[in-house]
């Protein structure tokens, strides 16, 4: 019986140590394909990072950081659904671990950029798991960052700036957080704040492009322009591009800066001789001066750059320059010919149709004219219109028979100015 009992305790033995053999040799199995896994990560070769993590996950399936990674892997590759079936599971593995949370948000993120019907939604999404990011650690800048930049993408722009000043508060010099900051203030109204966090942005990083977009094109809102042309001049010396030089060259223009405009404009179609949008710019700039007192030689000029960069592909504000041109010259054929291309171009430059009412009517085309007058009417708010354009508005309106509307559009035009003699003839052919 002894005996018995002294094989039975040697065989089991025997088998817990064949057993911690085997785990032995399966858990070193298994940080021997982890760190496969981390290598193919580091070379950016996720295919293999997924084969490698795979085996990993089937060697011990209880595994966080197996999971994590694979997780990682598949959002290199924009297989967005395998990505969040991961990342959740390594959550679910490890309650307390904060990386798979930033991660599922950075997924939900990711996929909001590539799917733009939807993207509200999945931006709020990755919100909520930032949130839960930085629950679990509230001293992350970066989480903070994440979740306001989220935040704001969704539409909550008070939301937002909460979590960036507090990012702001864990790293002072955070400069895309400043960025941030400064976008979400705007939308949300605050623009003295906005502009402070902008330009904390650009101190504090003066390559930050993007902030230096935000705040040319938010000077040039606010009708700053001089302000605004420091950071489009950093633009064009920091990434010079065609894009860039016509926006510098047109900004010198709205400030006032005609011959600077003429030669940055001059020097872009240098070196950018095949971009269309650039002529255009110049010869927007050369009848801008036409206009104001220019005369015969300008002309010319607006007209040779608008006729090298229109073309059958160019927008409705192209075309409406291009049409202005020629309408200016005398040539009104051709410039109503262009207007009517022009009025057909979706987005539609409304001063398309105002154009092309003045063209059609000088050259006695009243049906044609009267149409464009009423579709530019449903384009622009009365309130900005002169009391003469109204009254023409009230005449096209009369043409078609529609009393009602000619009325409004008098009422209009003597709000504005009550002793303006066309609107009172008007009127009193309407009583």
């Amino acid at each position: 019986m002894k005996r018995v009992l002294g094989i039975g305790v040697l065989v089991l033995l025997a088998a817990g140590l064949v057993y911690g053999l085997v785990v032995i040799r399966r858990e070193a199995s298994y940080w021997q394909f982890v760190e496969r896994g981390d290598d193919a990560l580091a070379r950016d070769d996720s295919f293999a990072a997924i084969e490698a993590l795979s085996v990993a996950i089937q060697l011990k399936p209880g595994s966080m950081a197996a999971y994590l990674k694979r997780g990682e892997a598949y959002r290199r590759r924009n297989e967005f659904d395998a990505a969040l079936r991961d990342l959740r599971q390594a959550a679910d593995l490890d309650p307390l671990a904060t990386h798979p949370r930033e991660l599922l948000g950075d997924v939900q993120y990711a996929r909001a950029t590539t799917h733009a019907q939807s993207a509200p939604g999945l931006f709020l999404r990755a919100a909520e798991r930032y949130r839960e990011f930085v629950e679990l650690d509230d001293q992350s800048a970066r989480g903070q960052y994440k979740l306001g930049l989220a935040s704001y993408r969704a539409g909550q722009a008070q939301v937002a700036i909460a979590a960036l000043r507090e990012a702001i508060q864990l790293d002072p010099k955070f400069a895309e957080a400043h960025y941030t900051l400064g976008v979400s203030l705007r939308a949300a109204g605050s623009r003295e704040a906005a502009l402070a966090s902008l330009e904390k942005a650009v101190k504090l990083s003066p390559a930050l492009l993007g902030a230096r977009e935000e705040l040319a094109d938010f000077y040039a809102e606010l009708g700053r322009y001089d302000a605004g042309l420091t950071h489009l001049e950093a633009l064009v010396a920091l990434q010079p591009d065609a894009a860039r030089a016509r926006a510098l060259g047109l900004a010198y223009a709205r400030a006032g800066h005609l011959e600077r405009a003429v030669g940055q404009l001059s020097h872009a179609v240098q070196r950018y001789p095949n971009d269309a949008a650039t002529y255009v710019a110049v010869g927007r700039v050369w009848l801008d001066r036409a206009a104001r007192g220019g005369g015969r030689v300008e002309l010319s000029k607006a007209l040779q750059a608008l006729q090298r960069g229109v073309n059958n592909d160019s927008n409705s504000e192209a075309l409406t320059l291009l049409g202005r041109a020629l309408a200016r010259s005398g040539d009104l054929g051709r410039a109503e010919q262009v207007l009517v291309q022009a009025t057909s171009r979706f987005p539609v430059d409304p001063e398309a149709f105002r154009l092309l009412a003045d063209v059609a009517g000088r050259r006695g085309r009243a049906a044609i004219s009267q149409r464009a007058l009423l579709d530019y009417a449903a384009l622009i708010r009365s309130e900005s219109l002169s009391a003469a354009l109204l009254t023409r508005i009230g005449e096209a309106y009369l043409a078609r028979g529609d009393m009602q509307s000619a009325r409004a559009a008098v009422g209009h035009a003597l709000a504005k100015e009550p002793a303006n003699p066309m609107a009172l003839g008007l009127k009193g052919r309407l009583q």
